[in-house]
């Protein structure tokens, strides 16, 4: 064999069924590896930066390894945003480039750069492979490494001169690592983990703060059951959405700058907080030092960099969250463990409930909120909702409710524009039999619009509904809240002939003629009364679709708790 060939009998061992790749000269031999074999699935992205977020998608939807692949130089830099954001949302994920021929590394040849140096700040790890026997052993590694612990992203990059040498290889059964713990999930003591109970036993107003963690882990169930045994509210990060249901009566949804108002104010009136597989950002925490200043915060997350780094906390535990769950449920039990009277706690958050929902009022075009609440109502709250970054994005999280983790995908510490679309194609190929649908931002969308063309060729359908206000969405409602309204390049369209539901005539650009230029089935809906006509057109379709919703640009994304500010600032109106 030679090393191109080796690598793709080395993911087809891992398991990997699909990788999306772009080829190039640095790239080539890899390409022709995977023609060659009908192990792995290749979709090709139409951009880099698509097929590393549709990667994303599949390893978000699935909890498996994503795979994507670039060639050297402007084909590896395109990756980098995604790299990024798979390290930020912890995301297991394996990134191969190629790279030019080893005698040229370090000589600024054609297309070379430090992809290596350049991605160690976003990476759980890096291989630049020098000798074609290391690769199935690296492989291995990268996809061990990937996936266990905390997750994450991993590189491995490739000289085209490694891709060509012949080699008879050596493929690993195990893998073994010269630090014995690496990758060894660590584990809470019973100990501390009484000391957690004993602590709940003694509670008024107690909180469960679950992040991306407890996703990770596929610990839900046992988050489920903890609540349940000690009637404990539980409010998540958006990383965290769907790791408890939000329809349960226990739920608090989501907190945070956008979040709900009842489950901000419960943390900050919490006596105890526990937080499970979250990282105290500080879209959550505001002023972090006024972050519930009258709890003991128990802190239980398997990366031990994370305790107290944002936040001081009483009980900082180290240990995989799904561990520490189930078998605080075990210590419950054995123990007959009276419950906390949680009653006068939980009849206040009712009344918070009651009185400040995430709402909005009648208007006479369609709303951004509507549009969500009527996809929500008509795919029953079933579908895989991927999104972009913006208002989009919070109304997503705000009004589709999620009662299955791996529901909600969404790049949410990096925050990168773009994401939605090309994360939809990969969670649809993850799930082929689920709805997928990318609830974006005209702005977002059109910033891989490309991938309607990945769509169409490898036959994705994934579906978007673009809530297009022609505008900055975000960026404008912070402009209108604290820079006068002042327009600092946030009109996307025609400054003087700006698009709108009134103006039809100024929308820009038209995005079902885009569409149905890549041979994608696309729509525009204007009237409040062809909404949901038109969504179920969309879902009716059995491939990619474009819904073009128009919307107001004037909504503003509330509850909001300004950047830095804490709960008592929040705005409600």
């Amino acid at each position: 064999m030679n090393g191109a060939d080796v690598v793709v009998e080395s993911l087809a061992r891992e398991g990997v069924d699909v990788i999306f790749a772009y080829p190039g000269g640095a790239s080539q031999e890899l390409h022709q590896a995977f023609a060659r074999s009908d192990k792995v699935r290749v979709i090709l992205p139409r951009h880099e930066q698509g097929g590393a977020f549709a990667a994303e998608g599949y390893a978000r939807a699935t909890g498996k390894v994503g795979v994507c692949m670039a060639t050297s130089g402007p084909g590896a830099t395109n990756l980098i945003s995604a790299i990024a954001d798979a390290y930020m949302d912890s995301t297991p994920m394996v990134a191969i480039t190629g790279q030019v021929f080893t005698k040229f590394i370090g000589k600024s040849a054609f297309q070379e750069t430090d992809f290596f140096g350049m991605t160690l700040p976003i990476v759980k790890h890096s291989y630049l492979v020098l000798n074609a026997a290391d690769l199935p052993r690296i492989i291995k590694e990268a996809f061990y490494l990937a996936r266990t612990g905390r997750p994450g992203p991993v590189v491995i990059d490739i000289p085209k001169d490694v891709q060509q040498s012949r080699l008879t290889p050596v493929f690993p059964a195990t893998i073994s690592f010269s630090n014995p713990t690496l990758g060894a999930l660590p584990q809470a003591s019973d100990e501390q983990l009484k000391r957690v109970i004993d602590l709940i036993a003694t509670a008024k107003k107690p909180v469960l703060y679950v992040g991306g963690g407890v996703v990770s882990a596929e610990a839900h169930g046992d988050l489920k059951t903890l609540a349940e045994k000690t009637n404990i509210p539980v409010a998540t990060t958006l990383m965290g959405i769907g790791a408890f249901p939000e329809t349960h009566a226990l739920s608090m949804r989501w907190f945070g700058m956008h979040g709900a108002a009842y489950g901000n104010w419960a943390v900050d009136q919490s006596d105890l907080l526990i937080c499970l597989g979250a990282r105290f950002d500080d879209r959550i925490t505001g002023d972090a030092s006024k972050f519930a200043a009258g709890a003991t915060i128990v802190h239980i997350d398997i990366d031990p960099s994370e305790h107290n780094k944002n936040k001081r906390v009483q009980l900082p535990i180290v240990s995989d969250v799904k561990h520490a769950l189930s078998r605080i449920n075990q210590l419950i039990d054995a123990a007959k463990f009276p419950a906390p009277d949680t009653k006068p706690w939980i009849t206040q958050i009712n009344a918070w409930k009651r009185d400040y929902p995430f709402a909005y009022e009648d208007h006479k075009h369609i709303l951004p909120q509507e549009a969500i609440q009527a996809l929500y109502e008509l795919t029953k709250g079933e579908a895989i909702i991927t999104t972009g970054v913006g208002q989009h994005q919070m109304w997503a999280a705000q009004f589709y409710q999620f009662d299955e983790p791996r529901r909600y995908i969404s790049s949410l510490g990096l925050g990168a524009m773009g994401y939605g679309y090309p994360a939809a194609l990969g969670a649809k190929v993850a799930c082929p039999d689920r709805e997928v649908i990318d609830i974006d931002g005209d702005g977002s969308f059109v910033m891989n619009i490309q991938e309607l063309a990945t769509a169409a060729v490898e036959k994705i359908a994934a579906k978007a509904m673009i809530l297009n206000n022609q505008h900055l969405g975000m960026v404008v409602q912070w402009e209108d809240r604290f820079y006068g309204s002042i327009r600092g390049n946030t009109v996307l369209g025609h400054a003087d002939n700006i698009g709108s539901p009134d103006n039809p005539g100024g929308l820009y650009p038209d995005f079902v003629k885009i569409a149905e230029g890549f041979g994608v089935k696309a729509r525009r809906v204007l009237r409040k009364g062809d909404l949901r006509e038109a969504i179920q057109e969309m879902l009716a379709h059995d491939g990619p679709y474009v819904l073009d919703v128009i919307v107001p640009y004037t909504e503003h994304v509330l509850p909001m708790i300004p950047a830095g500010k804490t709960v008592k600032e929040m705005i409600l109106k």
